[in-house]
């Protein structure tokens, strides 16, 4: 008992240890990258081809100047795990290089570079583990998800859906970005995507596509016919007129022969967020629960009074405009780095609630991360404590765990001399 309480203390420990270094530009932020996945038909017999898409943002990575141009390289580990992730089936390695001859390119959030690789797997399910690691920084970041590889018969099969952000117009014909982050925005008014379906013949079929909101379980449905020729052939679809609200959608295209009767369905997962927000903004009601620490009582009131969804992201939108430093910028580095210190206290600070209700993180989200922490986790006169200094503030935190499973408590804080958020 006792050697497990000693362990719940270390990671308790560890969990914290590294708040000093977590700012908006700290060398230790992991690199962010997407990664998608979809069922093809095979060319091997009794397999099913997965092709893996990674898109990594410029704005993620770092560049170096080599020459007459801004140079980075990233690396991409995928581990295959049998499903319960008792032994890896196999793996692969591969290195990417991005040139860049302006330098403003390399710090867009809407530039980035896609890669992918194709698997021929026997049907099953799978979990895959990517990592993805900065050639330069040596800043690394994981992701692992569960991977279903379905039955694909030449006779009639269906591949996954895919979105596509962009159709590229070329000399050579049409070039197809695939999204690969999965998420449109409310200033998208319409939704392009495409899939294969596969066929031993010629046939007639008609294409139910269904877009739902899976909060509100509101459904948009279209019907498409379609003459299918032997072979593959790839169908493209664009959902027009459309009102995305914040929140999860699933989009699926249900087939039918020329009979009405049902011969498959593919089914896609994905998110819509506010243009201009952060992407860990998921809900906007639980966003302004989170503004706590930055917005008054009366401000708090006046965002929350509207039941009316558009009213309230108005309300919303406006507060964090006149929090921006420039007006002349489209991005409001303000809002962002708000809720970028949410994030990081809800993934990192474990108390009896969500992290950023924490002590910790109310303190972290106001002042950001402090300038040196004094730690006292196994001292034997004394409950585990941290003092966080905050030199240009002249201030210092003192947090204790009084029950010895992590949940630190700020000490006699005196809100008399609070100096409010700073960015």
């Amino acid at each position: 008992m006792k050697r497990f309480l000693i362990l719940l203390l270390l990671i308790g420990y560890v969990s914290y240890a590294q708040v000093e270094y977590a700012g908006a530009n700290a060398i230790s932020n992991a690199p962010l990258f997407y990664i998608d996945a979809a069922d093809y038909l095979s060319k091997v017999p009794n397999k099913t081809r997965l092709d893996v898409f990674i898109e990594v943002p410029y704005a993620s990575i770092q560049f170096i100047k080599k020459g007459d141009v801004f140079q980075a390289g990233y690396s991409v580990t995928l581990t295959f795990y049998d499903k319960e992730k008792k032994g890896i089936l196999f793996e692969r390695i591969w290195k990417e290089t991005i040139k860049e001859s302006e330098f403003t390119r390399t710090l867009s959030r809407t530039n980035y570079n896609i890669s992918y690789r194709s698997f021929d797997l026997n049907p099953g399910s799978y979990l895959v583990r990517c990592i993805l690691e900065d050639s330069d920084s040596r800043r690394a970041s994981s992701k692992e998800f569960p991977v279903r590889v379905d039955v694909i018969k030449d006779t009639l099969g269906f591949s996954d859906i895919m979105l596509i952000t962009e159709i590229i117009k070329e000399e050579s014909g049409e070039r197809i970005l695939p999204n690969i982050s999965k998420i449109v925005t409310n200033k998208n008014s319409s939704l392009p995507f495409y899939f294969d379906i596969y066929s031993n013949k010629d046939r007639q079929i008609y294409i139910e596509f269904s877009l739902e909101n899976l909060k509100s379980r509101k459904a948009i449905k279209q019907l498409s016919p379609q003459t299918i020729k032997a072979g593959t052939n790839t169908v493209y679809y664009t959902m027009e007129n459309l009102d995305f609200k914040l929140g999860d959608y699933s989009l699926s295209a249900l087939i039918k022969d020329g009979e009405w009767k049902e011969i498959g369905r593919v089914e896609k997962i994905f998110n819509s967020k506010i243009y201009g927000l952060p992407n860990t903004i998921l809900d906007l009601n639980k966003a302004i629960e989170q503004m706590i620490y930055i917005a008054s009582v009366e401000e708090m009131s006046y965002l929350k009074e509207s039941e009316l969804y558009e009213d309230k992201l108005n309300r919303f939108i406006a507060f964090w405009e006149n929090k921006k430093p420039n007006k002349n910028l489209e991005e409001n580095p303000i809002l962002y780095e708000y809720y970028r210190r949410i994030d990081y206290a809800t993934k990192n600070f474990k108390g009896l609630g969500e992290g950023w209700k924490t002590d910790m993180g109310m303190i972290y989200v106001t002042f950001g991360p402090p300038n040196h922490v004094d730690r006292h986790p196994f001292d034997s006169n004394s409950v585990p404590y941290e003092i966080w200094e905050y030199y240009d503030l002249n201030r210092s935190f003192i947090f204790a765990d009084q029950t010895g499973f992590g949940d630190y408590r700020l000490v006699n804080p005196d809100y008399s001399r609070w100096p409010g958020y700073r960015p």
